[in-house]
C-alpha cells in the first residue's frame, strides 16, 4: 500500500486492524482509536481519497490502495489553520479524524453547502466544541480554496 505518499510493505496478522498498523507499526499517532466500533470517527483516514474508519478495516484490505492520515495532509493544506483560527479544536483527540472527514468532503465537493458539511462530519464525535466552530472552519476553508482557484 501507499501511506502518505510512501510505498509501505509489511507482513501483518490476518486480524490486524488498519488503525493499529498505522499507529503501532508506522508510528502515525494522529490516527486515534476511540471506540474501535466505527462509531466515533477518531480513526478516520482517507482510502483512495475517501474517508473510512480505519478501526473497521483489516490492514490487508488496504493492500494496493492509497492511505492518507492527518500526517499526510501536511501544513500546506491550510485546513488545520482554519480549525485553529476559528477555535474548532479543544482537547484535540477527535481533531485528526474530523480533519480527514472534512478533507475527504472537500476533495469530492470543493464548495460544499453547510448541510453537506454536517452530513460529512456526522460520523465523528466531538464532546468539546459543539460542532458549530468545526462547521464554520470547514466552510471558511472551502471558501478560501475557492477564491484561490
Amino acid at each position: 500500500m501507499e501511506v502518505n505518499g510512501q510505498a509501505v510493505e509489511a507482513e501483518v496478522s490476518a486480524v490486524s486492524r488498519l488503525s493499529r498498523f498505522l499507529r503501532d507499526v508506522l508510528g502515525l499517532t494522529g490516527v486515534k482509536e476511540g471506540c474501535c466500533e466505527g462509531e466515533c470517527g477518531a480513526c478516520t483516514v482517507l482510502l483512495d481519497g475517501k474517508p473510512v474508519n480505519s478501526c473497521l478495516m483489516l490492514t490487508f484490505q488496504a493492500a494496493g490502495h492509497e492511505v492518507t492520515t492527518v500526517e499526510g495532509l501536511g501544513e500546506s493544506s491550510g485546513l488545520q489553520d482554519a480549525f485553529l483560527q476559528l477555535g474548532a479544536v479543544q482537547c484535540g483527540y477527535c481533531t485528526p479524524g474530523i480533519l480527514m472527514a472534512a478533507e475527504g468532503l472537500l476533495r469530492a465537493s470543493p464548495n460544499p453547502l453547510e448541510v453537506e458539511i454536517r452530513h460529512a462530519l456526522a460520523g465523528n464525535v466531538c464532546r468539546c466544541t459543539g460542532f458549530e466552530t468545526i462547521v464554520q472552519a470547514v466552510a471558511a476553508h472551502a471558501a478560501a480554496r475557492e477564491v484561490a482557484r
